[in-house]
């Protein structure tokens, strides 16, 4: 197995005694969070193993453990590596500048924008380990309480504009159910009007 010596180099002067990956070492972890997301997106997730991803990046088993601790810890990378496809356009769709109105019809575009087959099958196949895998479990929580909160930040703005007192913690949370909910009626029935079902709600939730 490579040393981690040989896989650093120094830091910046000030930073003494630490040390960060080199460029050839980030280009290899990149490479094997590819190959694990290819793995977990095409096939079942009880097979994938760190050997796997390994061979598919035609590198050493050892050098996939130089990267990553076990199993879990390429996973949790796997997670962090998806993020910004489906979470940071949502963070960016509530957050730019506009009305609640406008804001709103950014949010139902993106959601109603079909998704990549591979993002698809990689969140099934994450949320399949994560029964058996605290970790993993609890940085799916981590997002999933991020991609929640948006839906409360928009209806927090309409709260705002309206100045009343509705629960925007309440309707935030009851929108993102149904959004996880179409998302599942959708796996098995593309033809599901998620674009009409998500407007349809957003009228009802925003007129109580």
């Amino acid at each position: 197995m490579a040393t981690r010596a040989n896989d650093q180099t120094p830091s910046a002067a000030g930073d003494a005694g630490r040390r960060r990956p080199s460029a050839k070492g980030e280009q290899t972890r990149a490479r094997l969070i590819a190959a694990a997301r290819t793995l977990l997106a095409g096939e079942a997730a009880g097979r994938f193993t760190t050997r796997n991803v390994a061979a598919l990046c035609g590198i050493s088993h050892g050098m996939c453990h130089y990267h990553f601790q076990d199993r879990t810890d390429l996973i949790v990378a796997v997670i962090e590596d998806i993020r910004p496809e489906w979470i940071t356009p949502l963070e960016e769709a509530v957050d730019l500048p506009g009305s609640f109105t406008e804001r709103a019809e950014r949010v139902i575009a993106l959601l109603t924008r079909p998704e990549s087959p591979d993002l698809a099958h990689l969140h099934s196949a994450l949320h399949w380990l994560a029964l058996n895998d605290n970790r993993i479990r609890e940085r799916l929580d981590e997002d999933y309480r991020r991609w929640r909160a948006c839906f409360v930040r928009l209806f927090r703005l309409l709260a705002d504009e309206r100045r009343t007192g509705l629960d925007a913690r309440l309707l935030g949370e009851t929108f993102a159910a149904a959004v996880d909910g179409l998302a599942a009626a959708q796996s098995l029935d593309p033809g599901t009007e998620t674009g009409t079902v998500l407007r349809t709600l957003m009228t009802a939730l925003t007129a109580a």
